[in-house]
């Protein structure tokens, strides 16, 4: 920790690694998880996320001595640390946790609450999708209310019947069950009548001046003579927006104040016309509502009592209100969190539809995206992305933490329950091969055709070291084997123990001053015994039973602003003929290189460390 140069007090960084470590060991029957502890940390301090590469050797450590404590000497040193995490002389429960990580609602009644999610169908949802979702779901669970899914659809030049799917798709993934799900398009009719009620009541006027007149207006807070003609003269401009004016040529203004300091309240526009095909009404309508509009609205008559958005809509929470006062609907209580996105990473459409153009991604699930098909097809876990979620806490300042964070919490998800299976990268790869196998016991296996010759035998291998449910796999083992080179090259004279089968001794290499193209380098070893000794664990794979793996690595997608060409890796190497039995969409764990989840026969992406 010494020199990390954040300009914050160490010993303060301590106490909060160690309280938060404390409470998580009393919470898991005296076990700590430094993954859990760094996540609550981050949420906690989000100006620490930026050092969390440097905090995490630290947690570490405290989460090590803190879990050599007897669970009375944990529960002890807490209640010294922070009595009011202690209830009755208990840890509060995960679910009056929860309430600490979401903090309660202003004026909101227990059955009462109505939360509402409106994704606009132009794209695949992202992890900033998620938290939103996750986040308005939770509230409305909360506080036994509804959750609303409202797919805010008024734009058909950008919307497609794919993106509504793919949305309930992401959502039914995360485990996201909405009370209600509807259009904002199935209102249209509804809001014109609205729209109608705001120029009657002189709070809305039709503007026929040019776009860049407008612009120059807005910017200049000058008012057009638009604004001033009469009722009539806007109802009847009104009208001609549905069957004569063209695109550009009108526009439905909100009479606001073109002096505003707040430029979003310079007469905006409230609906345009747009002449494009709908996924869902096709061409009946050409008048549609901003969102502005729609949103205000919606929330309105569906009994939304708490709007939760992110806060790059906070400068337009004034125009929500000034429509609804206008009209003299019911307002619901507008609360705003921080946008969530990864460093290098690219959630909006804008960056993410020209990748895709151009060929440098692979589509909406391409692995190193933050979309939920992409996280998905990588391997992390719905209730990972939640956890992570509720971790970061309820908070407008701004939320970019490292994806580590995530893939930590990712990790211990899927351990328990990710099959161990070796592989080897064939840029880092040398034959060994194991002389005078012939002259020892060998108990631990049998021949295939039951003779007495061991050139090839079988040893049965447990899928995974702690979980006996998850079964043994058989593997054909000869006197040969892929390993990895940077695991022998300095070894010749030593003992080593190749990971589930025996020891051997090396001793020579036949690759020097042979390295010709084609030629596959040897190493020759000496079997020793199958007694477990504290000596270097190599992976291997038996040629008998290798088969070609292609392994995707994902990196950073984005470095310094720039797109890093370099950000997919592709892994040839050799793998256990057992992974080609492995179902698509498992996980897996390849030892000593990380967990991979299973996308097509021998194609494994890397989903972390």
């Amino acid at each position: 920790m010494m020199g990390m140069g954040i300009g914050m007090d160490e010993g303060d960084i301590l106490l909060l690694i160690r309280r938060i470590a404390l409470r998580n060991a009393v919470e898991h029957d005296g076990k700590a998880r430094a993954d859990k502890v760094t996540a609550k940390i981050i949420a906690m301090r989000p100006d620490l996320r930026g050092s969390v590469k440097i905090l995490i050797p630290t947690i570490a450590g405290v989460v090590e001595e803190i879990n050599r404590l007897s669970i009375d000497e944990q529960r002890s040193e807490l209640e010294v640390i922070e009595p009011s995490m202690m209830r009755e002389g208990r840890v509060e429960s995960e679910a009056e946790h929860k309430q600490h990580v979401l903090p309660p609602l202003p004026n909101a009644v227990m059955g009462s609450v109505v939360t509402r999610f409106p994704p606009e169908p132009n794209g695949y949802p992202h992890i900033g999708h998620a938290k939103a979702v996750i986040i308005d779901e939770e509230y409305a669970r909360m506080y036994r209310g509804r959750f609303i899914l409202r797919f805010d659809d008024t734009n058909p030049a950008k919307e497609k019947r794919e993106y509504y799917d793919a949305i309930l798709d992401g959502l039914r993934w995360l485990n996201v069950k909405p009370d209600l799900i509807k259009n904002t398009s199935d209102d249209i009719e509804l809001l014109y009548k609205y729209a109608e009620l705001l120029v009657e009541v002189d709070g809305a006027y039709v503007c026929t001046c040019k776009p860049d007149t407008i612009k120059r207006n807005r910017a200049s807070g000058i008012e057009c003579e638009c604004r001033s003609l009469g009722r009539d003269e806007h109802m009847e401009r009104w009208s001609k927006m549905f069957n004569e004016y063209r695109p550009n040529q009108a526009i439905l203004r909100f009479k606001g104040d073109m002096r505003s300091s707040n430029t979003v309240m310079r007469d905006p526009t409230l609906f345009r016309i747009i002449e494009h095909e709908h996924p869902l009404k096709g061409n009946r309508y050409r008048v549609w509502p901003t969102y502005d509009f729609a949103a205000s609205i919606e929330d309105s008559i569906d009994g939304v009592t708490h709007a939760l958005r992110s806060k790059e809509y906070e400068l337009r929470n004034e125009l929500y209100y000034a429509i609804l006062d206008r009209l003299g609907m019911r307002k619901p209580i507008v609360l705003e969190f921080s946008r969530l996105e990864f460093e290098g990473m690219p959630v909006s459409k804008r960056r993410i539809v020209p990748l895709i153009e151009k060929g440098l991604v692979r589509g909406w699930d391409d692995p190193r995206l933050p979309t939920l098909v992409a996280l998905r097809r990588r391997g992390i876990q719905p209730e990972a992305v939640r956890e992570f979620v509720l971790s970061l806490g309820f908070t407008k300042a701004d939320t970019k933490p490292p994806f580590e964070v995530l893939e930590a919490i990712n990790r211990k998800v899927i351990d328990a329950h990710a099959i161990r299976l070796f592989m080897v990268r064939k840029d880092d790869c040398i034959r060994l091969k194991v002389r005078e196998l012939n002259k020892h016991n060998t108990d631990m296996m049998r021949r295939e055709d039951g003779g007495s010759d061991i050139s090839t035998i079988v040893v049965r291998i447990r899928n995974h070291p702690t979980n006996d449910a998850l079964g043994s796999r058989e593997v054909r083992v000869g006197d040969e084997f892929y390993v990895p080179l940077s695991d022998v090259r300095d070894a010749i004279g030593r003992e080593i123990r190749l990971i589930d089968l025996y020891n051997v001794m090396i001793e020579s290499r036949d690759d020097d001053g042979r390295r010709g193209e084609g030629y596959e380098h040897v190493v020759y070893a000496r079997f020793t015994g199958y007694e477990v000794k504290d000596v270097k664990k190599v992976q291997w794979v038996s040629v008998d039973d290798a088969i070609d793996g292609v392994v995707l690595v994902p990196r950073q997608l984005y470095i310094d602003d720039s797109y890093n060409a370099e950000s997919l890796e592709t892994v040839h190497a050799y793998v256990e003929s057992y992974a080609s039995k492995v179902a698509i969409g498992s996980i897996v764990q390849f030892v000593r290189f990380g967990f991979c989840r299973v996308d097509a026969p021998a194609v494994f992406i890397m989903s972390h460390k």
